[in-house]
């Protein structure tokens, strides 16, 4: 038990986590949770919903493949309805009430053809050191034509909006996300954040604190946990 709750206790005792939860409609009514090894989901309040039995669990989204499957009858699981989990290397589609309801084959993969969009910004590195550059030609002599002048251990452009873009920093050995404009958004305190989509998929970041157990914390450093019932 006291396990299963290790992160919760963490979020109050080990770390200053901002108390601010996002105020609009645009975080998961869902969110993925690992517990004892396994995942499953808990709601905005850390209520378990569906209980961890998974190998892994993804955010509620659409899935193209499933979309444009060759079965039109199977296509419907490709909604945003519905999640995508793992358990015995058997994947499956399964509703917001936990319910497996698709069981993947090879032959209802559609093909999925999403437009490739080139981000505006990316890491550039000057004598070891991370910086963000926007243009394809720079004078390494000066600031003018960086957008964050190299002072980074790593740098790393999340995918998402290709005029704000959330930014994976390393400084001091520690994992933050900064802006474009180097403004600190998520605290340089954790051993790692991970370059997923989970900020494209669902305005999250996924992070830890010892780099081995990983949990979601939203643009104000909220941390989504399982809390005991």
């Amino acid at each position: 038990m006291k396990k299963l709750f290790s992160l919760f206790i963490l979020s109050f005792f080990g770390l200053a986590f901002s108390q601010m939860k996002d105020d609009n409609d645009t975080l998961p009514s869902l969110i993925p949770q690992k517990i004892n090894q396994f995942s499953g989901y808990i709601n905005q309040q850390g209520k378990v919903v569906i209980v961890p039995e998974y190998h892994i669990a993804m955010f509620f989204s659409q899935d193209c493949n499933l979309l444009n499957s060759p079965n039109k009858a199977v296509r419907v699981f490709g909604s945003a309805n519905y999640a995508t989990v793992e358990k015995n290397n058997i994947s499956y589609r399964i509703n917001k009430k936990g319910k497996r309801v698709y069981r993947y084959k090879k032959t209802d993969i559609g093909k999925c053809s999403q437009p490739y969009v080139v981000q505006k910004y990316k890491a550039f590195v000057l004598n070891g050191a991370y910086g963000l550059v926007s243009k394809e030609d720079i004078d390494l002599g000066g600031y003018k034509d960086f957008d964050i002048y190299p002072q980074y251990q790593m740098l790393y452009v999340l995918e998402s909006d290709r005029e704000n873009p959330m930014i994976v920093a390393v400084k001091n050995d520690k994992f933050g996300i900064i802006d474009k404009n180097n403004q600190v958004v998520i605290p340089f305190i954790y051993a790692d954040i991970k370059t997923n989509l989970s900020w494209k998929t669902a305005n999250l970041f996924e992070v830890s604190t010892d780099g081995k157990d990983y949990f979601f914390v939203n643009k104000n450093n909220y941390a989504y946990l399982a809390k005991k019932l």
